[in-house]
Protein backbone atom coordinates (compact mmCIF):
# COMPACT_ATOMS: atom_id res chain seq x y z
CA UNK A 1 0.00 0.00 0.00
CA UNK A 2 1.50 3.44 -1.30
CA UNK A 3 2.00 6.71 0.84
CA UNK A 4 -0.75 8.25 -0.15
CA UNK A 5 -3.32 5.36 0.39
CA UNK A 6 -4.82 4.20 3.55
CA UNK A 7 -7.78 1.58 4.43
CA UNK A 8 -11.13 3.08 5.40
CA UNK A 9 -13.61 2.46 7.85
CA UNK A 10 -15.57 -0.14 5.70
CA UNK A 11 -12.19 -1.66 4.51
CA UNK A 12 -11.74 0.37 1.27
CA UNK A 13 -8.76 1.74 0.46
CA UNK A 14 -9.01 5.84 0.09
CA UNK A 15 -6.47 8.23 -1.40
CA UNK A 16 -5.20 10.57 1.55
CA UNK A 17 -5.31 13.16 -0.93
CA UNK A 18 -6.43 16.28 1.67
CA UNK A 19 -2.67 15.11 3.36
CA UNK A 20 -1.82 18.23 6.01
CA UNK A 21 -5.24 19.70 5.14
CA UNK A 22 -6.79 21.27 8.41
CA UNK A 23 -10.23 20.59 9.41
CA UNK A 24 -12.82 21.78 12.05
CA UNK A 25 -15.98 19.51 12.08
CA UNK A 26 -18.63 20.50 14.86
CA UNK A 27 -20.69 18.16 17.13
CA UNK A 28 -18.29 15.40 15.59
CA UNK A 29 -18.04 13.57 19.10
CA UNK A 30 -20.62 11.09 17.86
CA UNK A 31 -22.68 10.17 15.10
CA UNK A 32 -22.71 11.82 11.87
CA UNK A 33 -20.14 14.78 12.70
CA UNK A 34 -17.76 11.73 14.16
CA UNK A 35 -17.81 9.68 10.53
CA UNK A 36 -17.01 12.72 8.69
CA UNK A 37 -14.13 13.49 11.37
CA UNK A 38 -13.02 10.50 11.28
CA UNK A 39 -13.07 9.94 7.39
CA UNK A 40 -11.11 13.02 7.03
CA UNK A 41 -8.47 11.86 9.32
CA UNK A 42 -8.17 8.80 7.09
CA UNK A 43 -7.74 11.03 3.93
CA UNK A 44 -5.01 12.96 5.35
CA UNK A 45 -6.48 15.72 7.28
CA UNK A 46 -5.62 16.76 10.49
CA UNK A 47 -9.12 17.21 12.42
CA UNK A 48 -10.85 19.62 15.39
CA UNK A 49 -12.97 17.49 17.25
CA UNK A 50 -15.97 19.48 18.91
CA UNK A 51 -18.69 18.26 20.89
CA UNK A 52 -19.71 17.30 24.46
CA UNK A 53 -18.63 13.89 26.37
CA UNK A 54 -16.51 12.59 29.25
CA UNK A 55 -13.33 14.05 28.96
CA UNK A 56 -11.41 10.37 29.00
CA UNK A 57 -13.58 9.06 26.43
CA UNK A 58 -12.52 12.21 23.94
CA UNK A 59 -9.21 11.67 25.13
CA UNK A 60 -9.58 7.96 23.84
CA UNK A 61 -11.40 8.90 20.72
CA UNK A 62 -8.10 11.70 19.87
CA UNK A 63 -5.84 9.33 20.65
CA UNK A 64 -7.28 6.87 18.38
CA UNK A 65 -7.74 8.54 15.40
CA UNK A 66 -4.20 10.07 15.66
CA UNK A 67 -2.79 6.34 16.34
CA UNK A 68 -4.98 4.87 13.41
CA UNK A 69 -4.35 7.77 10.55
CA UNK A 70 -1.75 9.01 11.76
CA UNK A 71 -2.72 12.67 11.85
CA UNK A 72 -2.94 15.71 14.63
CA UNK A 73 -6.22 15.75 16.40
CA UNK A 74 -7.18 18.20 18.38
CA UNK A 75 -10.27 18.95 20.27
CA UNK A 76 -12.56 22.14 21.14
CA UNK A 77 -15.09 22.31 23.96
CA UNK A 78 -16.93 25.19 22.20
CA UNK A 79 -20.51 25.28 23.04
CA UNK A 80 -21.67 26.08 19.07
CA UNK A 81 -24.37 28.03 20.27
CA UNK A 82 -22.58 30.62 21.72
CA UNK A 83 -20.90 33.02 18.98
CA UNK A 84 -17.70 34.01 20.98
CA UNK A 85 -17.09 30.54 21.74
CA UNK A 86 -17.51 29.52 17.91
CA UNK A 87 -14.93 31.89 16.92
CA UNK A 88 -12.15 30.71 20.19
CA UNK A 89 -12.92 27.51 18.52
CA UNK A 90 -11.49 28.46 15.43
CA UNK A 91 -8.96 30.68 16.45
CA UNK A 92 -7.63 27.86 18.59
CA UNK A 93 -7.76 25.41 15.44
CA UNK A 94 -5.77 28.20 13.94
CA UNK A 95 -3.30 28.83 16.81
CA UNK A 96 -2.73 25.18 17.24
CA UNK A 97 -2.48 24.34 12.91
CA UNK A 98 -1.85 26.73 11.35
CA UNK A 99 -5.71 27.67 9.62
CA UNK A 100 -8.84 26.27 8.61
CA UNK A 101 -8.95 24.38 5.33
CA UNK A 102 -12.20 22.53 5.86
CA UNK A 103 -15.52 23.44 7.78
CA UNK A 104 -18.04 21.30 8.19
CA UNK A 105 -20.84 22.81 10.22
CA UNK A 106 -22.52 19.52 11.58
CA UNK A 107 -23.76 20.05 15.00
CA UNK A 108 -27.82 19.88 15.62
CA UNK A 109 -30.43 19.56 18.23
CA UNK A 110 -34.41 18.71 17.83
CA UNK A 111 -37.27 19.42 20.09
CA UNK A 112 -40.66 18.17 19.01
CA UNK A 113 -43.83 20.00 19.63
CA UNK A 114 -46.96 21.34 18.06
CA UNK A 115 -46.28 25.51 17.05
CA UNK A 116 -48.54 26.39 19.75
CA UNK A 117 -46.75 24.30 22.43
CA UNK A 118 -42.87 25.01 21.26
CA UNK A 119 -41.11 26.85 23.74
CA UNK A 120 -40.04 29.22 23.25
CA UNK A 121 -36.05 28.84 24.97
CA UNK A 122 -36.18 25.46 22.48
CA UNK A 123 -37.01 27.54 19.72
CA UNK A 124 -33.90 30.22 20.23
CA UNK A 125 -31.64 27.08 21.29
CA UNK A 126 -32.36 25.17 17.74
CA UNK A 127 -31.99 28.12 15.66
CA UNK A 128 -28.52 29.28 17.42
CA UNK A 129 -26.97 25.54 17.23
CA UNK A 130 -28.29 24.11 13.86
CA UNK A 131 -27.80 27.73 11.98
CA UNK A 132 -26.33 30.96 13.60
CA UNK A 133 -23.25 28.55 14.73
CA UNK A 134 -22.67 27.88 11.41
CA UNK A 135 -23.24 31.52 10.12
CA UNK A 136 -20.67 32.41 12.89
CA UNK A 137 -18.20 29.31 11.85
CA UNK A 138 -18.03 30.46 8.27
CA UNK A 139 -17.21 34.28 8.92
CA UNK A 140 -14.71 33.16 11.33
CA UNK A 141 -12.80 30.93 8.59
CA UNK A 142 -13.26 32.56 5.39
CA UNK A 143 -10.99 35.11 5.83
CA UNK A 144 -8.00 32.54 5.81
CA UNK A 145 -9.51 30.71 3.46
CA UNK A 146 -9.42 33.36 0.61
CA UNK A 147 -6.27 34.18 1.78
CA UNK A 148 -5.26 31.01 0.78
CA UNK A 149 -7.04 30.46 -1.99
CA UNK A 150 -8.53 27.52 -0.87
CA UNK A 151 -11.58 26.33 1.02
CA UNK A 152 -13.80 23.90 1.60
CA UNK A 153 -17.01 24.12 3.74
CA UNK A 154 -19.67 21.84 4.01
CA UNK A 155 -23.02 22.44 5.62
CA UNK A 156 -25.14 19.01 7.49
CA UNK A 157 -28.69 20.11 6.61
CA UNK A 158 -31.09 17.45 6.10
CA UNK A 159 -34.22 16.51 3.94
CA UNK A 160 -35.84 18.99 6.23
CA UNK A 161 -34.11 21.96 4.67
CA UNK A 162 -36.34 20.84 1.57
CA UNK A 163 -39.33 19.77 2.66
CA UNK A 164 -41.61 20.16 5.97
CA UNK A 165 -42.55 17.96 9.23
CA UNK A 166 -45.11 18.45 11.42
CA UNK A 167 -43.97 19.17 14.80
CA UNK A 168 -40.76 20.19 13.97
CA UNK A 169 -41.38 24.29 13.07
CA UNK A 170 -37.77 25.55 14.59
CA UNK A 171 -36.08 22.36 12.88
CA UNK A 172 -37.53 22.92 10.06
CA UNK A 173 -36.76 26.75 10.04
CA UNK A 174 -33.08 26.19 10.72
CA UNK A 175 -32.35 23.78 7.92
CA UNK A 176 -34.03 25.52 5.03
CA UNK A 177 -31.81 28.35 6.64
CA UNK A 178 -28.82 26.48 6.27
CA UNK A 179 -29.37 25.87 2.47
CA UNK A 180 -29.87 29.36 1.68
CA UNK A 181 -26.91 30.00 3.73
CA UNK A 182 -24.89 27.69 1.63
CA UNK A 183 -25.67 29.26 -1.32
CA UNK A 184 -25.37 32.76 -0.70
CA UNK A 185 -21.75 31.72 0.57
CA UNK A 186 -21.40 29.75 -2.47
CA UNK A 187 -21.91 32.70 -4.58
CA UNK A 188 -19.87 35.62 -2.58
CA UNK A 189 -16.88 33.00 -2.46
CA UNK A 190 -17.26 31.51 -6.42
CA UNK A 191 -14.27 33.10 -7.84
CA UNK A 192 -12.24 32.61 -4.08
CA UNK A 193 -11.14 28.59 -4.40
CA UNK A 194 -13.51 28.05 -1.88
CA UNK A 195 -16.85 25.80 -2.25
CA UNK A 196 -20.01 25.86 -0.16
CA UNK A 197 -22.37 22.94 -0.17
CA UNK A 198 -25.00 21.07 1.91
CA UNK A 199 -25.33 17.43 2.47
CA UNK A 200 -29.42 16.55 3.40
CA UNK A 201 -29.54 13.36 4.43
CA UNK A 202 -32.89 11.42 5.04
CA UNK A 203 -33.55 9.98 8.25
CA UNK A 204 -29.98 8.49 9.85
CA UNK A 205 -30.01 6.34 13.10
CA UNK A 206 -28.30 8.88 15.57
CA UNK A 207 -28.33 9.31 19.14
CA UNK A 208 -30.64 12.59 17.95
CA UNK A 209 -33.19 10.76 16.03
CA UNK A 210 -33.39 7.72 18.67
CA UNK A 211 -34.73 10.62 20.88
CA UNK A 212 -36.87 12.04 18.95
CA UNK A 213 -38.38 8.95 17.83
CA UNK A 214 -39.58 8.43 21.58
CA UNK A 215 -40.46 12.39 21.18
CA UNK A 216 -42.54 12.11 17.87
CA UNK A 217 -44.73 9.22 20.05
CA UNK A 218 -45.71 11.30 22.42
CA UNK A 219 -46.89 13.94 20.50
CA UNK A 220 -48.63 11.62 17.75
CA UNK A 221 -49.84 9.12 20.07
CA UNK A 222 -48.18 6.33 18.02
CA UNK A 223 -45.92 3.60 19.60
CA UNK A 224 -42.11 3.83 18.65
CA UNK A 225 -42.33 1.10 16.52
CA UNK A 226 -44.59 2.66 14.61
CA UNK A 227 -42.80 6.23 14.28
CA UNK A 228 -40.02 3.79 13.19
CA UNK A 229 -41.88 1.89 10.03
CA UNK A 230 -44.53 4.86 9.51
CA UNK A 231 -43.10 8.02 10.06
CA UNK A 232 -39.41 7.63 9.94
CA UNK A 233 -39.05 5.20 7.34
CA UNK A 234 -42.49 5.47 5.80
CA UNK A 235 -41.44 8.33 2.96
CA UNK A 236 -38.08 6.22 2.02
CA UNK A 237 -38.65 4.36 -0.71
CA UNK A 238 -35.69 2.19 0.51
CA UNK A 239 -37.14 1.63 3.46
CA UNK A 240 -33.79 2.13 5.46
CA UNK A 241 -31.56 4.46 6.99
CA UNK A 242 -29.05 6.64 5.10
CA UNK A 243 -25.37 5.40 6.92
CA UNK A 244 -23.22 7.88 8.57
CA UNK A 245 -20.45 5.99 6.88
CA UNK A 246 -22.77 7.31 3.35
CA UNK A 247 -22.33 11.34 4.68
CA UNK A 248 -18.99 10.91 5.50
CA UNK A 249 -18.16 9.80 1.55
CA UNK A 250 -19.70 12.12 0.40
CA UNK A 251 -18.36 15.14 2.44
CA UNK A 252 -14.48 13.84 1.61
CA UNK A 253 -16.16 13.80 -2.08
CA UNK A 254 -17.01 17.74 -1.54
CA UNK A 255 -13.50 18.12 -0.41
CA UNK A 256 -11.69 16.56 -2.88
CA UNK A 257 -10.23 17.40 -6.69
CA UNK A 258 -13.64 15.93 -8.49
CA UNK A 259 -15.61 18.45 -6.85
CA UNK A 260 -13.88 21.54 -7.05
CA UNK A 261 -16.59 22.99 -9.62
CA UNK A 262 -19.30 22.21 -7.43
CA UNK A 263 -20.79 24.67 -4.99
CA UNK A 264 -23.84 26.14 -4.08
CA UNK A 265 -25.41 22.59 -4.24
CA UNK A 266 -27.54 20.59 -2.24
CA UNK A 267 -26.66 16.43 -2.31
CA UNK A 268 -29.57 14.69 -0.92
CA UNK A 269 -29.29 11.59 0.65
CA UNK A 270 -32.63 10.30 1.29
CA UNK A 271 -33.10 6.96 -0.11
CA UNK A 272 -35.98 8.99 -2.45
CA UNK A 273 -37.66 10.68 0.13
CA UNK A 274 -37.84 14.38 -2.12
CA UNK A 275 -38.37 12.40 -5.02
CA UNK A 276 -42.03 11.34 -4.57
Amino acid sequence: MSERETRGRSGIVLQTELKSKVAVVTGSTSGIGLAVAESLAQAGCQVMLNGFGEEAAIQQLQSRLSEQYGVAVGYSPADVACPEAVAMMIRDTQEQFGGVDILVNNAGVQHVAAVEDFPAQQWDKIIAVNLSSAFHAIQQVLPGMKARGWGRIINVASIHGLVASPYKSAYVAAKHGVIGLTKTVALETAKAGVTCNAICPGYVLTPLVENQIADTARARGLTEQQVMEDVLLGSQPTKRFTSVEDIAAMAVFLCGPASTNITGSVQVLDGGYTAM
